[in-house]
C-alpha cells in the first residue's frame, strides 16, 4: 500500500526528520477529481484508471454535506453515490483523500459525523475491501 521515507524539509504531514507514509493512487482509494471544460469536483471511491479515463463511484462535492447529513440522520437515500466515467481529457487533477496539516479529510468528516467507515457504509467492507460491480 504506502511506502515510507525520510521527509524531507516543508513536509506538512510530518514533523522535520520524521517519517511521511507515502500513499499511491489505487483502485479502492478514496479520491478527489477536479474536472475541466466545464470545472467540477467530485468525490469517491476510484475504480479505476487508465489511458481513457477513469471511472468513480462518488457524487459531486457540492453534495457531500448534505449526503453525509443525510447518511448522519438515517433518511432514505435521496442523493447518494453514483457510478461514472470521466475522459481523461476532463481529468485536471486526481488527489486522494487525505487529512493535510489539521484540515480533515472527507472521508474523516464522514466517519466522525455518521459514525461508519466510508467503506462500510457504502457496502465495501462486507466485500473485503473489493469493490462491488
Amino acid at each position: 500500500m504506502g511506502t515510507r521515507r525520510e521527509s524531507g524539509r516543508g513536509a506538512a504531514d510530518a514533523p522535520r526528520g520524521g517519517a511521511v507514509i507515502v500513499r499511491s493512487i489505487q483502485p479502492g482509494s478514496i479520491v478527489i477529481v477536479h474536472l475541466q471544460s466545464p470545472t467540477e469536483k467530485f468525490w469517491g471511491v476510484l475504480l479505476s484508471l487508465d489511458a481513457i479515463g477513469l471511472q468513480l463511484r462518488g457524487l459531486n462535492i457540492t453534495s457531500f454535506d448534505d449526503w453525509m447529513g443525510q447518511a448522519a440522520r438515517g433518511e432514505s437515500a435521496l442523493l447518494g453515490p453514483a457510478t461514472m466515467f470521466m475522459p481523461l481529457i476532463r481529468v485536471e487533477r486526481l488527489f486522494l483523500d487525505e487529512q493535510i496539516g489539521s484540515v480533515e479529510s472527507y472521508r474523516q468528516r464522514f466517519e466522525q459525523r455518521v459514525g461508519l467507515r466510508v467503506e462500510e457504509f457504502l457496502g465495501l467492507a462486507e466485500a473485503g475491501g473489493e469493490i462491488p460491480s
